[in-house]
Parts: structure tokens; C-alpha cells; sequence
């Protein structure tokens, strides 16, 4: 399994000037069966809105990149695609299990560091006794791109998953192991109107940079205040336990505060490192992702507050460097600002980048 660099979850420029026009195919899904056993080689037929290319650069850049590459776009006259994946090519790996709960399927999609589409050994009974369909695309490892391959493949999943099933809205998740996870993160953060929790398991970032910009406000708001986050790792696993500190530091700086951190142990002798939670992991897990906790009020004002005088003070600078004539630094102040406030800082970085020249 290879490792992923934070730099792989952002598609390059590059690549979304060269995407072209694709007509999403019109088919008829075929009717829920198999419940409680594996539906592997899956083709789904239904696109889903939220993953046209439009969408994901919207939700999934910074503001200031989004500008860019529409400029690049509109020089060399070329138009941005409306949908990236070709579905007829794709293939899922599908669990249901036989017994719906009364207030509908929970949902788990799950993004993996490997290219196979598969379900984790031992996990079927788990997802059987909390009533989780659980639904993971192939060549979504961590050589596929995550503007690319897979947020809309995610995306495409719940589509057609809801369609087929009787899912509560209320209940649908994302989880992954090792880059998988960095990626379900990304996807955590930028769609909460989605997914409402993620199971993080050896795999998590900070957020707030330009690996991990922050979504438009409206989203960051609603991911600030309904998503739960439960990091899972192993007790051997150093360097990813770090990286969970790392990443919790980040959301509580971020007024992030609906997560927990968990660590995976063995009876006897053997440890566990970076591995995949085991059935004995995996119920934890789930237990502490349906169970969010609604952060103190007056706490999330105040922390929202020192945000917003920050990014104040930093937007008002950037306007004294304006009216200074010092365009080059103004420039920088406002990439550093987009770095670090992403779509909290919109639409009024854009409009000073405009004046810029940026």
C-alpha cells in the first residue's frame, strides 16, 4: 500500500483546464435485491449535482484557486466539464444488511487507501447489528486524485444508494483508512450538508491551509455545528496518533468541537499498528459516530468571534496596502489569507484580488 502525500488530495490546475464536456447517461436503476449479502462489480447509473466539477471546485478550493482557474479557463476558451466520471466504467462493492431499522438504513461510504473496491474482513455482522449499509467505488485508493476520482464517486454512491434504499438522511457517514481517511476528511469538511460524521481511522489532517482550505461559510457553519469526527488508531501506530492530536488541535482552534479521539488496543502480547479497525474496533467506533454532541453556544460564539476580528483586521490591512500602492504586498497578504480562511474570506478576498491583479 502506498503512502499519500497531503499534496495528492488537490487536483492540479493542469488537469481541470484539460477536462471536457461529459452528458451524464440516463438509466434505470435496478430494483434493491441481495439484502444482507454483498453486491461486488456494482454499476450505478445516477449522477449526482453535487459532483459536477463546478461543485467540487467550489466547495473543495480556496476561493482565490477557484478565481484562477476560471481565468485560465476563459483565456484559453476552453469550458470546465460537467461531470468528470463515466459511470458505465465504474464498479462498487455494496453491503445492505437484511433488516432495516424502523428509522431507516444508516449509510457508511467508505474511501480506501487500495485500488480493489472491498469490504473489510469482519465488518458485515458489525454493519449487520447497527443497521449500516456500507458502499465503497474501486480505484479510489490513494492514487486516485480527490477532486478527480474521489469526491464525486462518494457522491455518486449516496445518489444511488439513497435511491435503492430507504436511508435516513439524518444518518449518512464517511469513513476510510490511512489516505482514505485524510481524503473522507476533506469531504467531511466540505459537504456536512451530506454527511453528517466520519470515521477517521489512521488517516487526518488539519485543516485551515492550503492542503485543506476551509469551505464557503454557510458550509464551515453547518460542519461547525452538526458534524461528529471519531479518530481511530492503534497503539503502535505513532505517527498517525500524532497526526489525530495534530488534527484535533486544528478543529478546536476552528471552533470545532463534536469529536472524539480513540485509540485501538489487543489482549495479550500482539499490538495493533497502522492496520484497518478490526470487528472489535469497528462497534466503538460507530457507537461514538452516532452519538454527536451538540456544542456549548456560548463557547462556539466566542471562538467564532476571535475569528471573525482576525480575518476583519487582515481584510482591513490588505485594503491599507491598496491604497498605500503597495500592490505586491497586498498580494501575498491576500493568498495568506486565503490559505488560512478559505471561503470565510469570500467574496471579499476575491474582490480585493480583482483590484490586485491576483
Amino acid at each position: 500500500m502506498k503512502p499519500e502525500p497531503r499534496t495528492r488530495l488537490m487536483a492540479s490546475g493542469l488537469l481541470v483546464l484539460v477536462l471536457c464536456f461529459l452528458a451524464p447517461l440516463a438509466a434505470a436503476q435496478d430494483a434493491p435485491k441481495d439484502l444482507g449479502s454483498l453486491q461486488q462489480d456494482l454499476v450505478f447509473a445516477d449522477y449526482s449535482p453535487l459532483s459536477a466539477n463546478a461543485e467540487l471546485l467550489r466547495r473543495l478550493l480556496s476561493p482565490l484557486t477557484v478565481a484562477q482557474i476560471q481565468r485560465s479557463l476563459a483565456r484559453s476558451g476552453k469550458a470546465l466539464a460537467g461531470q468528470e466520471i463515466k459511470l458505465p466504467e465504474e464498479r462498487f462493492v455494496l453491503y445492505v444488511p437484511a433488516h432495516a431499522p424502523p428509522q431507516g438504513y444508516a449509510l457508511l461510504v467508505y474511501l480506501p487507501p487500495w485500488p480493489e473496491a472491498r469490504l473489510p474482513q469482519g465488518w458485515a455482522e458489525v454493519l449487520d447489528q447497527y443497521g449500516m449499509i456500507f458502499v465503497s467505488a474501486a480505484r479510489t485508493g490513494n492514487e486516485a486524485s480527490l477532486l478527480g476520482r474521489r469526491a464525486p464517486l462518494a457522491l455518486i454512491a449516496v445518489q444511488n444508494v439513497m435511491r435503492r434504499y430507504t436511508v435516513n438522511p439524518q444518518r449518512v457517514y464517511i469513513g476510510g483508512f490511512s489516505g482514505g481517511a485524510r481524503a473522507a476528511l476533506r469531504l467531511a469538511l466540505s459537504f456536512p450538508d451530506v454527511f453528517h460524521g466520519a470515521v477517521l481511522n489512521a488517516g487526518s489532517d488539519p485543516i485551515g491551509d492550503a492542503q485543506a482550505p476551509l469551505p464557503p461559510r454557510d458550509l464551515f457553519l453547518q460542519f461547525q455545528n452538526t458534524t461528529r469526527l471519531v479518530y481511530v488508531s492503534g497503539e503502535e501506530d505513532v505517527s498517525h496518533l500524532s497526526m489525530d492530536a495534530d488534527s484535533a488541535d486544528s478543529m478546536r482552534q476552528w471552533c470545532v468541537y463534536d469529536f472524539e479521539t480513540q485509540t485501538i488496543y489487543r489482549a495479550g502480547k500482539q499490538t495493533a499498528g497502522h492496520e484497518s479497525a478490526d470487528p472489535a474496533a469497528l462497534p466503538r467506533a460507530l457507537d461514538s459516530l452516532l452519538k454527536p454532541v451538540t456544542p456549548d453556544a456560548d463557547k462556539l460564539a466566542a471562538c467564532r468571534a476571535a475569528i471573525e476580528k482576525e480575518l476583519t483586521e487582515k481584510l482591513q490591512r490588505v485594503e491599507s496596502l491598496i491604497a498605500g500602492g503597495k500592490r505586491d504586498e497586498a498580494q501575498k497578504l491576500l493568498r495568506e489569507i486565503d490559505a488560512r480562511f478559505g471561503g470565510l474570506a469570500a467574496p471579499r478576498s476575491v474582490e480585493l484580488a480583482q483590484k490586485v491583479g491576483d
